[in-house]
């Protein structure tokens, strides 16, 4: 037990050595030297370590009882454990990194293949027919101007009629005409999604990969969530605010989204 102790003792005593801090002396007078303070190693020489390594480690030779081989080598482990964790601590660096593309997924949407092949008849039958190149390129946005401005402009009118209106008259009629306006909108929007994707196709452009696929995308999944919540008005009264403000935010949604197709149109 002796022995053991003493290995112990003398590994801890290498590991634990104090560093202290020596003055470095100038060379010569014409010659100074800038570094006051240099940090120095253990006044003791490094092969100390090693020797009381050595000693700690004959404890495992034969003769010695199976108990204390096992408490040196307890000892032992423990020591340079503690030596590496103090060794690794200092210079220890992690990197953290954060990839800010989250919505970049739209352009190479799965789908995006499957589409093309199941337009590709449709695609073909449409440039069989000769159609003026004005009207394939063209013919989609004045569709969709002309279903945004009147159906959904007036549409969201009459929803404004029928939360500030105090005629009951007009407001009975704006509640009977605003979801028809905004569910037939809802649909030639949705018909004419089929409509640009067959003009991209026509003209060899990719179909997913510009920020007018993605509005008109999102666009329509709000659609969706606004044409679910009126039939949660009367459990929750508190919905009809929420269906006014996201009913104002899609149509803005879709102003954006026509100057986005705009801008589609007049770079090819």
């Amino acid at each position: 037990m002796a022995m053991v102790n003493s290995a112990a003792g003398l590994l801890q005593c290498c590991s634990n050595a104090p560093r202290r801090l020596l003055p470095l002396r100038s060379l010569s007078s014409s010659h100074p030297v800038n570094v006051r303070l240099l940090l120095s190693t253990p006044s003791f020489p490094p092969p100390a370590c090693a020797t009381s390594r050595a000693k700690a480690q004959r404890a495992l030779l034969p003769g010695t009882s199976s108990a204390s081989k096992d408490e040196v080598r307890e000892t032992i482990a423990n020591t340079d454990s503690d030596v590496d964790e103090t060794a690794d601590r200092p210079g220890e660096t992690r990197l953290c990194s954060f990839s800010p593309l989250p919505l970049l997924f739209f352009a190479a949407l799965p789908g995006a293949g499957t589409v093309r092949s199941l337009f590709g008849p449709f695609v073909e039958l449409v440039k069989s027919w000769s159609l003026p190149d004005w009207l394939v390129h063209w013919g989609h946005p004045g569709n969709m101007a002309v279903v945004l401005f009147a159906m959904g402009g007036y549409g969201t009118y009459l929803g404004f009629r029928i939360k500030y209106s105090d005629d009951l008259e007009e407001k009975a009629k704006a509640k009977d005409l605003h979801p028809k306006l905004l569910g037939g909108m809802f649909f030639f929007f949705a018909l004419g999604a089929t409509g640009g994707i067959t003009s991209l196709l026509t003209s060899d452009k990719p179909i997913f990969e510009s920020p007018h696929a993605l509005t008109g995308f999102v666009g329509l999944t709000l659609l969706t969530v606004q044409t679910i919540l009126p039939s949660l008005f009367e459990g929750n009264p508190g919905l009809r605010n929420v269906h006014g403000v996201l009913g104002s935010g899609i149509m803005t949604l879709f102003l954006i989204h026509a100057a986005l197709g705009l801008q589609l149109g007049l770079s090819y």
